[in-house]
């Protein structure tokens, strides 16, 4: 469905944060793009949704397919009626606005008017709370209710591809792991295929198909999840798991890394 080659962008002219970006997405798949802040993740998906522009950034070499077709460069709002939508970081939802307003401003490319409350439903079937909240100002939301808001909002768009940019922040654990399954249910019963970036890759690789790892601007692995889990480097730095399943943080296998190229 979707394929990234060799796609470098840079911000104000200089600053290069992709550094030859390549992957695929499949249909109909869960694909987790992991890593630390600053790998350029969220640029990724700005990169894929037509949003560059308005950070002044810009691609200065590769190129996006979807379904085979460039969109590498298209505006924002061709790319959202091709079926990407993107589902922002930090929960951004139409704050003056009810919940209900901001589902039926999720549809507004769409051209099939009688269905659009069946869908509306449909996101309440999903999200319970959001149907007793409906009348609420989004303003006056938790976070994590406007977290099912935005996920909400971008599925009224019926998106080919939902991207997803660390839905988990900020959130309480047991809140993660029921967007996640949602996430996930959503994937099954509607066959939508989602990218989603994540710190979090315990939670990100429990319901993906397939994984990234990026560092500085490039993917340095990937694999299906099992491959990704049992290898070891990936359950060091990005699990927190040593050998003997005990947790070490990211640090302590950094430093602990570092002394052993040292004493070589």
């Amino acid at each position: 469905m979707l394929v990234l080659n060799n796609v470098e962008v840079v911000y104000d002219h200089v600053i290069l944060v992709l550094k030859g970006m390549s992957l695929v997405v499949p249909e109909g798949k869960v694909v987790a793009l992991l890593g630390s802040n600053g790998a350029g993740k969220t640029t990724t998906l700005k990169a894929i949704s037509g949003l560059l522009k308005s950070e002044n950034g810009e691609f200065t070499d590769g190129y996006i397919e979807f379904y085979g077709e460039r969109i590498s460069g298209m505006e924002a709002e061709t790319i959202v009626r091709k079926g990407i939508f993107q589902v922002m970081e930090g929960r951004r939802v139409f704050e003056h606005l009810t919940v209900e307003e901001n589902l039926i401003a999720g549809a507004y490319t769409r051209r099939d008017r009688p269905n659009i409350r069946k869908d509306i439903d449909g996101v309440y079937e999903y999200f319970p709370r959001l149907r007793q909240l409906k009348s609420r100002t989004a303003g006056y939301l938790s976070g994590g209710e406007q977290q099912m808001l935005a996920i909400g909002r971008a599925l009224m768009a019926r998106p080919k591809l939902m991207l997803l940019d660390e839905p988990s922040l900020g959130l309480a654990p047991l809140l993660v792991r029921e967007i996640f399954r949602i996430i996930k249910q959503i994937n099954e019963d509607q066959g939508t295929t989602i990218l989603v970036v994540e710190q979090n890759a315990n939670i990100a690789l429990s319901i993906a198909d397939y994984g990234y790892i990026m560092e500085n601007g490039r993917i340095v692995l990937d694999g299906e999840v099992d491959k990704l889990i049992d290898n070891e480097d990936v359950r060091e730095f990005y699990l927190g798991m040593g050998d003997l399943g005990t947790r070490k943080s990211y640090r302590d296998v950094k430093h602990y890394k570092r002394r052993k190229r040292w004493l070589s």
